[in-house]
């Protein structure tokens, strides 16, 4: 039996936080495109890129929701959920003192606060359809993996780093970026696996509720 449909003012929120976001974007690239450091650098920022997958996820999640076409693929938004619960939880341990974010406030408030939390928010209201297995988690890793990679090669060619912690110049030198890099994979692993964890326990239980799924067999429902 399939899932019950997910509530009918999910589509238009989602909709709604979409062209939110996507208009403090604007507001910060317009500014970023003008001043010095350039439209590049600004598309550089993990921020930004998770931001905008973010508003991609969400705008044609609630335009799908509206029209009753095929939803974004509970694996596509499980990644976004943790690359902005990522965003977030960089930005309120380090990145919050950082001197050279995006310039303007309010847009910083939007994109590393109010983005993750919502996009959060969203995987807690409306749980995935089929369980989230490990190697999703795993496949996952494949995007900040390769973002490190790119901004280490691009800060390398240009010498410009979107963080100091993956600065080579800095004190520590590549040791300090290697244990940083190692940092930020054990982080996106287990905040990854948590993501799906709780989608999981949060799928079964409204299975349950809703007769898809026995109740004797919720206990032996894992997570993995």
């Amino acid at each position: 039996m399939p899932a019950p449909p997910a509530h009918p003012w999910l589509a238009p929120a989602r909709l709604a936080v979409a062209a939110f976001v996507a208009v403090a974007l604007c507001f910060s690239g317009y500014r970023a495109a003008s001043g010095p450091t350039g439209v590049v650098n600004y598309f550089s920022y993990f921020t930004v890129l998770s931001d905008l997958a973010g508003v991609a996820v969400l705008g044609y999640g609630g335009w799908a929701g509206l029209t009753g076409r095929r939803p974004v693929p509970d694996e596509v938004r499980g990644a976004v959920v943790l690359y902005l619960v990522i965003t977030g939880l960089f930005y309120g341990t380090y990145l919050a003192s950082y001197p050279d974010q995006l310039v303007i406030p309010w847009v910083d408030d939007v994109v590393h606060r109010v983005m993750p939390l919502l996009v959060l928010a969203d995987w807690l209201v409306d749980p995935p359809a089929r369980r989230v297995r490990p190697a999703v988690v795993l496949g996952w890793l494949a995007f900040p993996l390769l973002y490190l990679v790119y901004a280490l090669l691009r800060g390398h060619a240009v010498d410009w780093y979107p963080y100091t912690f993956l600065d080579p110049g800095r004190h520590g030198g590549y040791r300090r970026v290697a244990g940083a890099g190692f940092l930020m994979t054990v982080t996106v692993v287990l905040v990854g696996a948590a993501v799906a964890a709780v989608g999981n326990a949060l799928a079964t239980r409204r299975d349950v509720r809703s007769g898809a799924v026995p109740r004797g067999r919720h206990a032996r429902a894992g997570t993995g």
